[in-house]
């Protein structure tokens, strides 16, 4: 039989909040800030997926606004290769770090800490569209 090494799905979250951006402070490696945002279960639609590692990292409940873009660069992430699907999405209430966030913060967009995998890009494409409409080239 042979054996297929395919990417893995996955989701990210962009949470606007307070007039910034909700990240997490990773507990597991890679280590460093990040999207909320984790595997896709089997069975699951990427939309629940979205809601669900939303709630498990940051402890709020989101409205995802509209689906913004794929990522699939082989070297995306350290640990193997992941396809994205990253969301918009607003929230209310206080954000609290649970399951593998070590922390949770709200972050303004002109003043990130260096980020994990490639969610600088992702971040500054989010401002590029919210600034012209464009969305990022399919090459990401």
């Amino acid at each position: 039989m042979d054996s297929y090494h395919n990417p893995t799905p996955t989701v990210d979250i962009v949470i606007e909040l307070d007039g910034g951006v909700v990240l997490i402070e990773r507990r597991n490696p890679p280590h460093g800030w990040a999207l909320p945002g984790g595997f896709v279960d089997a069975g699951e639609h990427l939309a629940a997926a979205a809601v669900r590692e939303a709630r498990e990292e940051t402890s709020l409940d989101v409205e995802l606004q509209e689906q913004f873009h794929c990522y699939s660069a082989p070297d995306r992430d350290p640990r193997g290769h992941t396809v994205s699907t990253v969301f918009l999405a607003r929230a209310r209430g206080v954000p609290r770090a649970a399951d593998d966030a070590r922390a949770v913060r709200v972050f303004d967009l002109a003043q990130l800490p260096p980020l994990a995998f490639d969610h600088a890009q992702i971040l500054a494409d989010v401002v590029h569209y919210r600034e012209t409409g464009e969305r990022p080239p399919c090459t990401r």
